[in-house]
């Protein structure tokens, strides 16, 4: 494998893990209908301020999300609404699984 192939998969590893938790991902849901300001974000997960803080800090150092300070309010949105896309095919994924779920079930 070439060394640009290499950290092309090393940068990818690093946005997947940085989208990898529960919080984070109901955040990039949350963020699918445009820029919130993180205490929209904290209700809406039902978690700590601070707590929330820290996962958007780690999306924003991954580049999935871009932030801006207005006055108080730090207001975040997707860098690249195509991480959405990323959910959607877990999901696809989900249901291929529950598929086979259902038809191996069926064989017992």
């Amino acid at each position: 494998m070439s060394a640009n192939k290499n950290l092309l998969y090393e940068r990818q590893a690093e946005i997947a893990k940085a989208i990898a938790h529960p919080l984070r991902i109901a955040v990039i849901d949350f963020l699918r209908d445009g820029e919130k300001c993180v205490c929209d974000i904290a209700e809406h997960v039902e978690s700590e301020r601070s707590n929330v803080s820290r996962h958007l800090a780690v999306m924003v150092n991954a580049g999935v999300l871009s932030c801006r300070k207005e006055g108080l309010k730090v207001f975040y949105s997707l860098r690249t609404p195509c991480v959405v896309d990323f959910l959607g095919c877990t999901t696809r994924v989900l249901k291929c699984q529950a598929k086979e779920h259902e038809k191996l079930l069926a064989s017992l």
